[in-house]
């Protein structure tokens, strides 16, 4: 029977992964974006002294992440009265191979005076009319993540154009009679930036992210984050995947991702 979750929860903070989590790198490697999110369910259970909302996430990744079982193990690195650092890592094999950390305040209902516009406010469409038909991936990217994600591309999403704007749905939730929090299905979608708006061809080069860091510009709600990317690649070797993420209402996100280059 195929699975019907990312992880399988095993106990003591032990996680099965399963075929859902398989990255388009390699098949026996994990993409960023399951393992990412299970990182923030651990910090978001890390539960504080007051009521708090995640403010950003940084993620980096120390090693590739196989197909198999992981443990996750969280704390509070740096306590405080209205903001604190909270921090998660994921092991296998006996190393750490993903660690991620992340601010939160204390939650406020404040009377904020009127806003002005920004210049950079979102525009692409937050509320779009989606496809009769779920769009394919690209030619080329194959692995069990992206069939887990419902996708919807909008716009000129030409391949190898180093931009591209698409919607994301997970179609399984991230463990097993929970539903997934608006943070966690943002990290699913947020570690696909580089991804979505490749800007060398798939087939001839690596553009493997390094880290992702998510600054959170309001809390998500729904199932639908649309991706907005921008990449941009240096001749020495790196890059940067940047994105904007909305929910159905607004600008929820600001992504990036440090972007290691070069040739297969």
């Amino acid at each position: 029977m195929p699975a019907t979750t990312f992880y399988e929860p095993r106990g003591g903070g032990r996680y099965r992964s399963t075929e859902h989590t398989v990255g388009p790198w390699d098949s026996r490697s994990q993409h960023g974006g399951p393992p990412s999110a299970l990182l923030v369910r651990a910090i978001e259970a890390e539960s504080p002294s007051w009521p708090a909302t995640v403010s950003r996430v940084s993620v980096d990744v120390l090693h590739s992440v196989p197909i198999a079982e992981v443990t996750v193990r969280s704390r509070v690195l740096r306590p405080g009265r209205s903001v604190e650092l909270v921090e998660a890592a994921l092991d296998t094999g006996g190393r750490t191979v993903m660690r991620a950390q992340a601010w939160r305040v204390r939650e406020a209902n404040l009377l904020l005076p009127a806003m002005p516009r920004s210049h950079d406010d979102p525009t692409v469409d937050p509320v779009p009319t989606f496809p009769a038909k779920e769009s394919p991936t690209r030619p080329g990217w194959t692995g069990g993540y992206l069939e887990a994600i419902e996708w919807r591309h909008l716009g000129d999403d030409r391949p190898d154009a180093g931009l591209a704007t698409i919607w994301g749905r997970m179609r399984v939730p991230l463990v097993p009679d929970e539903e997934p929090t608006g943070l966690q299905r943002v990290m699913v979608i947020a570690d696909s930036g580089n991804g979505v708006s490749n800007a060398l061809p798939l087939r001839d080069w690596l553009f493997v992210n390094t880290e992702l860091t998510v600054h959170l510009t309001a809390v998500p709600s729904g199932e639908w984050i649309c991706l907005d990317a921008r990449t941009r690649i240096d001749r020495r070797g790196f890059g940067l995947a940047a994105s904007r993420l909305f929910d159905r209402e607004r600008l929820v996100a600001r992504g990036a991702q440090t972007l290691y280059v070069g040739p297969r």
